[in-house]
């Protein structure tokens, strides 16, 4: 019996399924675990939040491009708040706008941040891949991708319980950017995780769905393992490249 011959899961076992997927979500990468128990350095934790600012600010922009592949009113409209959520309705509001506030807690100033010159290769090209996944899907199998938010509410607690003890030179003002993230993403998620148990009837759509998470936490750890290279192992981007070319130099 092939995978599409097999009955399709009902609402209850496919959100199961889709939710046991977040063995996989970043908070258990090694980088994370560091700075949820207090062992980054404020180098470390710049940078991540340096290259996490990329993610932030790519954000309203594959929201645009689900919204611009969107046939349906009530859809786009949820669409265009959370891009608002993001981008802030006037200046000096926002998600976008709560990062670079945390950036200047950490010793980042907004030019620095702005600039994207401490943006890692690897982090681009995965932030890039989820954007341009976003523009060539179905407006749906882009709103699954951002089924990663199921996972996300317990990261959002622990930063803001364990950073103003672990990361006491951060303001704790400055982390305003998770408690909203715990206000809006219940309901950013309710809408994505409707959108995926309606849509994906088939036991070789749902199959497909489970792709899409899984590529979206792809993403995510993928960031992830850049960031471990390139601030805990030492070995920033080219840093191999360079060191051969200073051996033949001398």
């Amino acid at each position: 019996m092939g995978e599409s011959d097999l009955a399709p899961w009902d609402r209850g076992e496919f959100e199961r399924q889709l939710r046991a997927l977040g063995e996989r979500y970043h908070s258990a990468h090694p980088y994370h675990v560091m700075m949820n128990e207090g062992r980054l350095t404020p180098t470390q934790l710049r940078g991540w939040v340096a290259n996490r600012f990329y993610y932030q600010v790519n954000l309203p922009l594959k929201d645009a491009a689900v919204l611009a592949n969107c046939s349906e009113m009530a859809v786009r409209r949820r669409l265009v708040q959370r891009m608002v959520n993001q981008d802030g309705a006037a200046q000096g509001v926002g998600g976008i706008e709560a990062w670079l506030k945390l950036g200047e807690a950490c010793g980042l100033s907004r030019e620095e941040m702005l600039s994207m010159r401490d943006v890692l290769p690897g982090v681009r090209f995965a932030v890039d891949a989820y954007v341009n996944f976003a523009r060539r899907a179905p407006w749906q199998e882009a709103m699954c991708a951002s089924l990663s938010e199921l996972f996300a509410s317990s990261i959002h607690q622990q930063r803001l319980a364990n950073w103003p003890r672990l990361y006491p030179w951060v303001k704790a003002d400055a982390l305003e950017y998770f408690r909203e993230r715990l206000h809006q993403g219940p309901s950013d998620v309710s809408h994505a995780l409707e959108i995926a148990l309606d849509y994906f009837k088939t036991r070789a759509e749902q199959e497909r769905a489970l792709g899409i998470l899984a590529f979206k936490l792809d993403v995510l750890w993928t960031m992830a393992d850049a960031m471990y290279l390139a601030y805990l192992v030492n070995m920033p981007p080219y840093s191999v490249v360079r060191k051969r070319e200073g051996q033949s130099a001398t």
